[in-house]
């Protein structure tokens, strides 16, 4: 069964992750290895407020709409006279409203529909939509309850005719879930938890082994505020209608309190796109007592397996191992390690179970040291790229380990219910980052760049054969996709965690824009050795667009 296609729009950039199975593949191919090196700055764009710019923006129909931190502003800009601001969208939300989120004020982007629709995710816990040509809002709902913790820092994804959105907060003790909501009028039509009972967690007929495990799988009532949060990206199959989510660790992170392996948590879920009911749950982590949650992408990819094609979804886990599903059954077809892993010694090659080591559970009590990879992940959640021409998924990791001290939590409405604290380190080798091509139909790292300092931003492939990524000490770099030879870096005016994205404009010229301004968890890092020096989170933010020089001028 074929992969939902590249962006139906030639040219534009029409979601977050480009197109429905989230491969941040464009087919243009104006900028090659042969001319990458004649890349320059064209425009810039100053963005209203500094902090974590994660998502680049979205271009259709000649115009470019940027989401900036909260207060989560809508920038409009048009094409045809590059900078021109066409309106501003300022959520009727003050810097009062500010909630406290762990992930901080930072913004992943926004979502496009067909009908003229832009939806903006706000940080207290509001979703909107803004008609396209002048700003206006259209509805908003309340998706989430900033006094129990539950934020919004995920992307929306329009699919067909709904708008689906998660939440954040299982740093709080939230109770996760996906909504879809209808996207011309905002009315709810289901909403899905990650933990609970099967009419709560939809798992009914089409998910029978399924069911009953969202509980039993808790100690009594433990599973209320269970964590599980849907933060991250979604991805949706338009053939098989069903929806592709990841979910977050479970609550608290001290995994003393909630024996068990704590069901759906640090999951990837598969959902009916109509109903929400699960079609299948596949956990990476069971029990996860080190914050290990599975927000992450989830690719939609065909591949060759043992010589048979294959429907896929490809997931790098935080937990440090990377994972090739059946996309119709949720099976397990490929499970290896993606980098320095020793909280576990393996995992079950069919079931994906970790196997139980010395490491596997901390005390309830006290402090392991030395443990890898790190809570925040070998991956976080900045986005992968996937390559239908070179079968390669390429992903920005870290590598970074951690101490873990534990103690017992406290369940407080709004309040972190943690029950740990964690001292980021160094991991094994010179560079605490790393850019890895990733063969998921076997398991195997084709190639790899070590960087000084960890990724946190997304990638882009082309189908020139050219791999972007920008970094934490200010480069933006082109890399050749099939052996990550490094072909092209520019030096940009701050460090960067956001996703670069390309699109056609309006002189049918091919352009490179990339968000800057920095935010989120780095900021709080005890560990100055894993963050650059001169790492600030009060850098304002800035839109940065480069192009090749006309053709006469090269």
């Amino acid at each position: 069964m074929p992969a939902p296609a590249a962006s139906p729009l030639a040219g534009e950039w029409p979601t977050a992750l480009l197109d429905p199975a989230g491969t941040r593949f464009s087919p243009l191919d104006q900028i090659t290895p042969a001319n990458v090196d004649q890349l320059q700055e064209v425009w810039r764009f100053a963005g209203p407020v500094p902090g974590g710019w994660e998502g680049g923006p979205l271009v259709v129909r000649q115009v470019m709409y940027l989401h900036t931190p909260f207060p989560n502003r809508v920038v409009a800009l048009d094409l045809k006279r590059p900078g021109t601001v066409l309106w501003t969208y300022q959520p009727p939300v003050g810097r009062a409203a500010r909630p406290t989120a762990a992930r901080g004020d930072g913004a992943r982007g926004l979502a496009w529909h067909p009908k003229g629709i832009v939806y903006v995710p706000i940080l207290p816990g509001y979703l909107a939509a803004l008609n396209a040509t002048t700003g206006r809002e259209i509805w908003r709902v309340r998706n989430a309850d900033p006094r129990l913790g539950a934020t919004i820092s995920s992307v929306p994804l329009v699919a067909g005719d709904l708008v689906l959105i998660g939440m954040a907060g299982s740093e709080y003790g939230v109770r996760g879930y996906l909504t879809a909501y209808q996207a011309d009028n905002g009315k709810l039509l289901w909403r899905a938890y990650t933990t609970g009972p099967d009419t709560d967690v939809l798992a009914g007929a089409a998910a029978a082994s399924h069911r009953g495990l969202g509980q039993s799988t808790w100690p009594p009532e433990a599973w209320r505020q269970g964590g599980g949060t849907v933060d991250g990206w979604l991805t949706w199959d338009p053939i098989l209608k069903m929806v592709f989510h990841g979910t977050g660790a479970p609550a608290p992170w001290n995994a003393s309190p909630r024996p068990g392996d704590n069901k759906w948590t640090a999951s990837i879920l598969a959902r009916d796109l109509a109903t929400g009911q699960l079609r299948w749950g596949f956990q990476t982590t069971t029990g996860d007592a080190w914050g290990y949650g599975a927000e992450g992408e989830n690719i939609l990819a065909d591949l060759r397996i043992d010589g048979q094609p294959v429907a896929t979804v490809v997931h790098v886990g935080r937990n440090g191992f990377a994972y090739t599903l059946d996309r119709q059954t949720g099976r397990l077809l490929v499970v290896e390690r993606a980098g320095p892993v020793n909280w576990v010694s393996s995992v079950d090659p069919n079931s994906g179970v970790p196997t139980k080591a010395p490491r596997y559970l901390p005390p309830a009590n006290g402090t392991t040291r030395g443990i890898c990879p790190a809570t925040v992940g070998i991956k976080g959640s900045a986005a992968s790229a996937f390559s239908p021409s070179t079968g390669l998924l390429y992903a920005p990791l870290m590598n970074l380990c951690m101490d873990v001290t534990t103690t017992l939590p406290v369940l407080v409405a709004g309040q972190p219910y943690l029950g740990a604290s964690w001292k980021l380190l160094p991991g094994p080798g010179a560079s605490l980052g790393r850019l890895i091509a990733w063969d998921p139909a076997v398991g195997a790292i084709r190639w790899e760049v070590g960087e000084p300092y960890p990724l946190l931003g997304g990638v882009l492939v082309t189908a020139s054969g050219l791999v972007f990524y920008a970094t934490t000490d200010g480069w933006l770099k082109a890399v050749d996709a099939l052996n990550g030879r490094e072909r092209w870096r520019y030096r940009l005016p701050s460090g960067s965690m956001g996703a670069p994205m390309t699109y056609l404009a309006p002189d049918g010229r091919q352009y490179l824009a990339l968000p800057l301004g920095m935010g989120g968890w780095p900021s709080l890092a005890n560990a100055a050795t894993v963050r650059p020096p001169s790492w600030s989170s009060d850098q304002p933010g800035m839109l940065l667009v480069l192009g090749l020089p006309p053709a006469g001028d090269r």
